[in-house]
């Protein structure tokens, strides 16, 4: 299966996009620069993970990617105490940031699994 077809990586995805989007007008240049990167890194990780051969290789990419909504979930909350992001805004990322984290668990425990 390809990467591009998995939900948690389209999710993943847009998830990206959209913080880009939120932060593209953005002067503080630091904040704006890391919550980009760790919103990056969670599709790319995916993607690079799922083009490795074993499964091991998988599970450890898989494994960043799901360090990087994490951190993604914290610059959000931070974001949002420091009105860089409406509580709507928040909320909406902060779930997404959430239910992908869990859909990585449980990829990650089924590559496992077949270990």
């Amino acid at each position: 299966m390809q990467y591009e077809q998995l939900e948690v990586w389209k999710r993943s995805f847009f998830l990206s996009v959209r913080v880009y989007q939120l932060f593209s007008e953005s002067r503080d240049y630091g904040f704006k620069d890391q919550i980009c990167r760790s919103g990056l890194s969670v599709p790319s990780n995916i993607a690079e993970g799922l083009e490795r051969e074993s499964n091991k290789e998988k599970s450890r990419f898989l494994s960043i990617a799901k360090g990087s909504v994490g951190e993604l979930k914290t610059q959000v909350m931070i974001a949002k105490e420091i009105n860089y992001l409406s509580k709507e805004e928040s909320s909406y990322l902060s779930s997404e940031c959430e239910q992908i984290s869990k859909m990585l668990g449980a990829f990650i425990n089924t590559l496992k699994d077949r270990s």
